[in-house]
């Protein structure tokens, strides 16, 4: 296989052999593809080029294609087959973790009634198991695949059962190391099983030091845990401290990625996980709460303006900078807030010192405050004979920074504490508020200057 670059000249190939009927070069193509690649060309062919696509590949592969594709593309090809179809063809080839994927994009009816036709009733089981986990926790995302010893057993042994067990494993990174009431008490890697004596006890040999996760955990802390000691894969264990599963570390890519997706759409003001693919509804629905909370932002704006119309009437120069105040303003309360976003997501802002981190962000604040005050204070000097109308600006500029700032270092940390993610808050969300914050302040200042 090589990496193929999926762009329109190949996409155009494929349309020629569709139209041509030219099956044997498409599947020869096909083979030389990754399934990552072949996902990528059916989320941008129509339903009935995909499943042309889908159909020119064996069982194994369209099983892992269908993992990588965009769940619309996915939708529309399983629904061309029944539930029994869907369980024994496709879930029933696929790991734990990828299987439970797919099922939870089913309604809870749907995906009941594929687990029930499956064959094999273990598997079904534990399928049962993994759904029944709620969504953001190390059990929805786990694998029950994984390879374990327990503690009393020779090297020997554990290498003997290690090829038993690897069957259903797709790739062995560490083996578990349990007691006889399968709770976790170490790990222990291959390498020193295949250095160890043979008849050596795996109770001396196994690191009882070991990371692990409960199934309540929410996936940030896996995200955390795994960057922060640099793990390939994480164990889950139960409340009682029993082993159940794995997470692996291109599933916690996947969830990174997915999260700083979700993150950026809505510091973008897009309240809904959307695609580009999605449907003009879909993507309409997802950006205009926002957009009528900006709407309202703005008619505030316009009911605080006409509170100083008689004032802008004496002096309609001060009109010139409210751009200027409101645009600084939200830009300064977006980046205070996106500093405290990216603290709480990295686990890094702690809840030790909080005074003094909101006095150092006070501390940036005020720097650059001054410096972007008589920086507009020399441009008014240069450019504007009004001196009062000059010192206005500058002060208010002053004050509009620092109190976008503690602004928006304090709604992240508001939110956070609510459950409510503090993402929302270096979006549209500051920038109004700011906008209106900024005007009063300006106009409240220009009040008693001039």
């Amino acid at each position: 296989m090589e990496k193929i670059q999926v762009n329109n000249a190949l996409l155009k190939q494929f349309k020629v052999w569709f139209q041509e009927g030219n099956l044997a070069d498409l599947h020869n193509q096909l083979g030389q593809m990754y399934p990552q690649d072949i996902a990528a060309v059916i989320d941008r062919l129509n339903t009935e080029e995909a499943r042309k696509v889908m159909n020119a590949l064996d069982k194994e592969a369209v099983v892992k294609v269908l993992v990588e594709t965009e769940q619309e593309a996915r939708e529309q090809f399983l629904s061309a087959y029944s539930s029994y179809e869907i369980a024994n063809e496709f879930i029933e080839k696929m790991n734990s973790d990828d299987a439970a994927y797919i099922l939870n994009h089913f309604s809870n009816n749907k995906k009941e009634e594929i687990i029930a036709k499956l064959h094999d009733i273990e598997y079904a089981s534990s399928l049962l198991e993994l759904i029944s986990y709620e969504n953001e926790t190390a059990g929805s995302l786990m694998a029950l695949e994984l390879v374990k010893a327990y503690e009393d057993w020779s090297v020997k042994k554990c290498i003997e059962e290690i090829r038993i067990q690897a069957e259903n494993v797709e790739s062995i990174l560490v083996v578990y190391v349990v007691d006889d009431l399968e709770r976790l008490k170490g790990i222990i890697t291959l390498k020193n099983l295949i250095l160890a004596d043979p008849n050596e006890q795996i109770q001396k040999l196994f690191n009882k030091e070991v990371i692990s996760v409960s199934t309540s955990a929410p996936v940030d802390e896996v995200a955390n845990l795994t960057k922060k000691y640099d793990l390939m894969v994480l164990p889950v264990v139960d409340p009682l401290g029993r082993l159940v599963g794995r997470i692996t570390i291109d599933d916690v890519v996947d969830l990174i990625k997915d999260e700083a997706d979700e993150d950026y759409q809505l510091m973008s003001g897009i309240t809904e996980d959307v695609d580009p693919t999605d449907k003009v509804w879909i993507l309409s629905r997802a950006r205009l709460p926002w957009l009528i909370i900006g709407l309202f932002g703005g008619i505030a704006s316009s009911r605080f303006l006409a509170l100083y119309e008689g004032q802008i009437m004496i002096h309609p120069e001060m009109a010139f900078f409210i751009p200027m105040i409101a645009a600084m303003g939200g830009n300064v309360g977006v980046q205070s807030s996106a500093i405290v976003v990216q603290g709480i997501a990295n686990d890094t802002l702690g809840t030790k010192n909080i005074g003094q981190k909101i006095l150092k962000e006070l501390r940036v604040a005020l720097l650059n405050g001054i410096i972007c005050s008589l920086l507009i204070l020399f441009y008014n000097l240069a450019f504007q004979d009004s001196y009062e109308l000059a010192l206005t600006v500058s002060f208010a500029l002053l004050t509009v920074i620092i109190f976008a700032s503690i602004f928006g270092t304090f709604i992240p940390m508001v939110l956070n504490q609510m459950k409510i993610d503090p993402a929302l808050a270096t979006g549209p969300f500051i920038t109004t508020s700011n906008d209106l914050l900024g005007i009063v302040i300006y106009f409240s200042i220009g009040r008693l200057l001039y």
